[in-house]
């Protein structure tokens, strides 16, 4: 059976605490929490090891992991992997959250942050790609040393206008060749940037071994079963090219609230991946 994480923001945002969030998604059938690092606290890359054992306890007791991070730099809106002024910075926050990661018992982190990403004035696509590469290079060897996978995530055109294609990624994946550093498939991203369909894409993709990541959403940007996306195809493709690592569910949009929206999610990729034997 598909193993399938809940991204925790929404149930945050709500005003629930961790262990009423580790509740609903274990109630609901997910195996893990994939954290929004600002959910955790202000400066979330300098939590001291008390807080950290405390949130692993907390998603543990009820019998769940945290699978990684994701919204990376969202708690830090002055920071940026495109601009040489805030670099050492930005590099330094990165390589707390992956020793965070790690420390919570986390696999994987995923690096979206369109507001951090944004290409500098005046300069080309080829320049911000070959500064990123550069950028990322000791973040690759950090998560290496971690034992987490790090993931370049392409975003949709509405987000941003750098890193919208898998393949575009998959560049700076390479230029950089390190096995703990890869970029990602978000569907409802994917959806929105690609020519073919995400299903396609993942069939492409996954037997490249450069995906380190899955989550899924609906290009209406609400959960698997809110819009009409082929999530049949979807869990199919996964089925067939052998993934078998967890699923994350990222909805940003909501039907009723945040427990009915994740319940809708997790039934459509299950029934989707029993429909795919």
């Amino acid at each position: 059976m598909v193993r399938v994480a809940l991204c925790n923001e929404l149930l945050a945002a709500e005003g629930k605490s961790l262990a009423m969030q580790s509740r609903i998604a274990a109630e609901l059938g997910y195996m893990g929490l994939e954290l929004a690092p600002g959910t955790l606290g202000e400066i979330p890359h300098s939590l001291s090891d008390a807080a950290v054992f405390e949130i692993r306890e907390t998603v543990e007791e009820h019998g769940l992991c945290v699978t990684g991070l994701h919204w990376l730099l969202a708690p830090y809106p002055h920071l940026s992997i495109t601009d040489p002024s805030v670099a050492a910075e930005t590099r330094e926050v990165l390589c707390g959250l992956i020793d965070l990661c790690a420390r919570l018992g986390g696999a994987v982190l995923v690096h979206g942050s369109p507001a951090q990403r944004r290409p500098l004035p005046g300069d080309s696509a080829a320049e911000t790609r070959n500064r990123v590469a550069e950028f990322f290079r000791p973040v690759a060897a950090t998560a290496e040393s971690a034992g987490v996978v790090y993931c370049l995530e392409p975003l949709s055109p509405a987000e941003t206008s750098f890193l919208n294609r898998v393949a575009e990624a998959a560049e700076i994946v390479e230029a950089i060749g390190s096995p703990n550093f890869r970029t990602m498939i978000d569907t409802s991203a994917a959806g929105q940037a690609e020519d073919a369909a995400v299903a396609d894409l993942i069939r492409t993709w996954v037997p490249t071994g450069l995906i380190g990541h899955i989550q899924v959403n609906d290009t209406n940007r609400g959960a698997p079963g809110m819009g009409h996306d082929p999530f049949n195809d979807i869990l199919r493709a996964l089925r067939d090219t052998g993934w078998n690592r967890p699923v994350a569910v990222e909805p940003f949009v909501i039907e009723g609230d945040a427990t009915r929206t994740f319940a809708i999610g997790i039934e459509t990729v299950k029934t989707a991946w029993e429909a795919a034997s």
